[in-house]
């Protein structure tokens, strides 16, 4: 089927857009794009100073870690081998965007893992964030573009511009367009192996 002109535009400036965000990754830069639950702010999970930067920006809480997005199950199995099956599972069938808490290999650098060990696992289901992983081949660690008392950045328009100013790139992909109203699910095997949902 031929392409359209409005379609073939929209195909260039997504390309653009990934090209711009991916440099900007790659020298130690912040994005601000739409995921699959909300707003957030992105960089590369394995680059010290750009985390740094990012926990600087957007302090991480119990509630609102660090989370590392990945493309699908088995990059992240790389990162975390140990993965119960039970958390795999939920990954694979879960309807709304889902975040594992589980036990991590060395290779990705605090903050993303927690003195114990520990990481938030993310499986990007949203269309933008899926081909920018694919595009920029490394995890990416993201935190919520929201600071506390104000409502979800379920869009653009709801993102403060102090948070706005802070990073280097600000994706042109559906700036107008509401995300999900809440952030993921996120959930932990607890004791005797029994699934415990930090954040419903």
């Amino acid at each position: 089927m031929a392409i359209t002109a409005t379609h073939a535009t929209g195909l260039m400036i997504q390309r653009f857009d990934l090209e711009h965000a991916a440099s900007i990754l790659r020298r130690e830069g912040l994005i601000l794009a739409p995921t699959d639950s909300l707003w957030s702010i992105i960089c590369d999970a394995q680059d010290p100073v750009a985390l740094e930067r990012l926990r600087r920006l957007r302090p991480p809480s119990p509630d609102h870690p660090i989370e590392v997005l990945f493309p699908n199950l088995d990059t992240l199995k790389r990162y975390a081998p140990f993965l119960h099956p039970r958390l795999e599972t939920l990954l694979s069938y879960h309807a709304r965007p889902l975040t594992v808490v589980t036990r991590a290999t060395d290779s990705l650098p605090r903050p993303v893992i927690s003195p114990d060990g520990l990481i938030a696992a993310r499986i990007a289901q949203d269309s933008y964030c899926q081909q920018l992983l694919q595009f920029y081949g490394r995890p990416l660690a993201s935190v919520l573009a929201h600071v506390p008392g104000t409502p979800y950045p379920t869009h653009f328009g709801r993102v403060r511009s102090d948070i706005i100013e802070a990073v280097d790139y600000v994706a042109k992909y559906r700036p107008r367009e509401a995300t999900n109203l809440h952030p993921s699910v996120m959930v932990r095997l607890g004791e005797n192996e029994e699934l415990d949902f930090i954040r419903e």
